[in-house]
């Protein structure tokens, strides 16, 4: 039986005026796989069903086609979706010294050095995250999240406060390494832990990052309704910070993207400049910082990983490189992400050489730092360098892909 992508994309072409072999040039594949593609005798991957979309300006029609079931992602939406919260009853705080003498006295001097001293571990967690395993980490950070509570429930006033927002910092931070390290289930859990740390400590507005990050799940489960869905209730909460709406509306325009729909896409985008920019906007160097803290200009390179998504990959990568070069020098974690993004970029364009010249700095970097986000990149770059095996710079990255494919095992 034919596959329906097939027949739908040999009619938009041929309504287009395109012949099959000027369009496979456009495109980098070659003319016998379309051709194959088309009379349904081989599923088109969704890379390639993206860069179809985007050369016919189909709106989304061609990717709605393509069965999702099979493409690399994380575990399904319905287990990540049921995941159960937590709640600071589940911390263990020892009976009855929560509350002991806590009306009657004001902090000290060494009580109110406390969330000081947490904060620089909090800080020193977040560098350990760019350039550790995070398998290694998750231990320390859960342990790290539930005795910052546990210290808070011993104090009052101003520290418990100070106290329990670093805590669910902690865990928010620890759900994101649970994810790198694979377990999105666990990420979510984390996640709601920290919204119920942070309504402890009487600020609601985590509960509404908590859908971002929800959001980022889905988003990499190839979700693009449910990502729009979660990330667009955020954005639409005017009480909410312009950083956090700005965040929530960077994940919406790559839940649009994922579906193809350029408009929405670019709509989303200019919404996440306009926040980001604003004097609220940036991260907070007073507090603990939500979402990135490395990024020059999160909304342009957010923006550079959207155009890619939208089978526009040579723009994509002109953005992705500009930006990439504002990444410090030692955020190895965000420069492997985004790197291997320029260089997948790279190569669906069809710059082999360049693609192969960015990869070859980063792989051994995604080896160290370990990611299933970032091995799932590396997993699609060698699928696209595959079609260009006979290239000289092919052939002599494929150990290092191999290789960081393995670590990643």
């Amino acid at each position: 039986m034919a596959l329906p992508f097939g027949a739908e994309l040999r009619r938009l072409r041929q309504e287009r005026g395109l012949s099959l072999e000027g369009f496979a040039v456009r495109l980098n594949y070659s003319k016998g796989y379309l051709s194959r593609i088309e009379r349904g005798r081989q599923a088109a991957p969704l890379d390639l069903a993206r860069r179809c979309d985007a050369a016919l300006q189909a709106g989304g029609r061609l990717l709605a086609l393509v069965e999702r079931g099979d493409q690399p992602g994380f575990s399904g939406r319905r287990e990540l979706i049921t995941v159960g919260a937590f709640s600071l009853l589940a911390l263990s705080i020892p009976a009855g010294r929560a509350g002991r003498g806590a009306e009657d006295r004001a902090a000290g001097p060494a009580e109110s050095n406390v969330p000081a001293l947490l904060r620089q571990e909090y800080d020193r967690a977040r560098q350990l995250g760019q350039c550790v395993d995070p398998a290694v980490l998750l231990p320390l950070l859960t342990e790290q999240a539930r005795t910052t509570a546990r210290i808070a429930a011993c104090s009052q006033g101003r520290t418990r406060t100070e106290l329990l927002l670093l805590a669910s910092r902690f865990a928010e931070f620890t759900g994101w390494m649970a994810q790198e390290a694979g377990d999105p289930a666990a990420a979510l859990a984390h996640t709601e832990e920290a919204v119920g740390l942070a309504e402890e400590a009487g600020d609601p507005h985590l509960a509404s990052y908590a859908l971002v990050r929800r959001a980022l799940v889905t988003f990499y489960d190839g979700d693009a309704a449910g990502t729009v869905d979660l990330a667009a209730a955020a954005v639409g909460n005017r009480k909410l910070p312009p950083r956090i709406r700005g965040l929530a509306a960077q994940r919406e325009a790559q839940g649009h993207a994922l579906a193809g729909d350029h408009l929405r896409c670019l709509r989303s985008l200019e919404q996440a400049h306009g926040f980001l920019a604003s004097p609220e906007g940036g991260a907070d160097a007073s507090g603990p910082v939500i979402g990135t803290s490395n990024l020059a200009d999160p909304a342009a390179m957010v923006s550079g990983w959207c155009l890619y998504d939208l089978g526009r990959p040579r723009e994509a990568a002109e953005l992705l490189a500009r930006e990439c070069r504002r990444i410090p020098v030692h955020a190895l974690r965000t420069r492997a992400r985004y790197g291997l993004r320029q260089a997948l970029a790279h190569a669906a364009a069809g710059e082999v050489e360049q693609s192969c010249a960015v990869a070859g700095d980063l792989l051994g970097i995604a080896g160290e730092v370990r990611s299933a986000t970032i091995t799932a990149d590396v997993r699609r770059l060698d699928r696209e360098l595959r079609r260009f095996r006979t290239n000289r710079a092919v052939r002599e990255l494929q150990p290092a892909l191999i290789g960081a494919m393995s670590d990643a095992c």
